[in-house]
């Protein structure tokens, strides 16, 4: 699995070679605390790295996802509309939000790795 990390508390899963799976991270979703809503992109959209792609809301707070890198919407993860609370359950597993086609692969090396995460995430 190769897992890079946003300073926005994004993570991409770019192993699939079709497209890269986008989530939020362990990190974000125990700052938001139980996520009751999700807004995801529509399917074809096509968004620039940092623009805002969707929501998160919890019982707590609202917030963005970002996209951590340009592309086009793939496809949408239809069990979190159902189910938001997968977010919480399984950020890094089932609670993805959407798979994105990369348009700059080499955007992924401004990303941080596992390492780098955890200890950026310590501060934030």
């Amino acid at each position: 699995m190769t897992v890079k990390f946003s300073r926005d508390h994004e993570w991409i899963n770019t192993a699939d070679t079709g497209a890269a799976v986008v989530g939020i991270t362990v990190h974000a979703q125990d700052a938001l605390g139980d996520v009751v809503f999700v807004d995801l992109p529509a399917v074809g959209t096509t968004f620039a790295q940092g623009e805002v792609a969707g929501v998160v809301e919890s019982v707590k707070a609202a917030a963005d996802v970002y996209m951590p890198v340009s592309g086009e919407i793939v496809e949408v993860n239809e069990a979190l509309r159902a189910d938001p609370s997968l977010a919480n359950s399984a950020p890094l597993g089932d609670g993805w939000f959407f798979k994105v086609r990369l348009s700059d692969a080499s955007q992924l090396d401004a990303l941080m790795d596992e390492t780098a995460y955890t200890e950026f995430s310590k501060n934030a």
